[in-house]
């Protein structure tokens, strides 16, 4: 795990994106139930009170790795077409399919989130309404592109628990994409 501590001059600092960088890999590795203050600090190789200097809770934590990842996977929707669930959707796919590091802090964020705070729930909620706003309309196309997000995100929900371990998570996201190019 990388260290937490960047050197600049004799004075150690400590940035959040390296702890959010620890927190995810320690989620990832050993779950979401893992993930307290004193753990991160071991894994980041830091005190305690060094954690709590850029997260003042474990709950404070668990918002920022959501966060983290709802700010990057927007990121990349940005340029989506807002009229044009087909065209959303095939957006969302291509993100899902060349963001390894925003699926890996989704499943971080999830994880934890889904696990232990009904705020953080009500967030994931809220984001996941947002996606199905873009998809709506009772076009065969909006359907299919509603029907194409449900599949896209039971794999990551399939990923999250293992199914990647031979790398065949690509080659289902690639037939997702195929069925949507057939129906639309």
């Amino acid at each position: 795990m990388r260290q937490a501590r960047k050197t600049v001059g004799r004075k150690p600092t400590i940035t959040r994106d390296v702890l959010l960088d620890a927190a995810e890999e320690l989620v990832r590795e050993k779950g979401g139930s893992a993930l307290t203050i004193g753990a991160l600090a071991k894994a980041a190789g830091i005190s305690k009170g060094g954690v709590q200097y850029s997260f003042a809770s474990r709950d404070d934590l668990v918002r920022s790795l959501v966060d983290r990842w709802t700010t990057r996977f927007d990121a990349m929707l940005e340029d989506a077409a807002a009229d044009d669930p087909v065209e959303f959707i095939r957006s969302y796919i291509a993100a899902t399919r060349t963001s390894p590091q925003a699926m890996d802090a989704k499943t971080a964020g999830l994880m934890v989130s889904y696990l232990e705070n009904p705020e953080h729930l009500r967030e994931a909620r809220e984001w996941y309404w947002g996606i199905f706003d873009r998809l709506t309309g009772a076009s065969p196309d909006a359907q299919a592109a509603r029907v194409i997000f449900l599949a896209v995100e039971g794999l990551f929900l399939l990923r999250i628990n293992g199914i990647d371990e031979d790398g065949v998570w690509t080659s289902l996201l690639d037939d997702v994409d195929a069925v949507l190019r057939r129906l639309t």
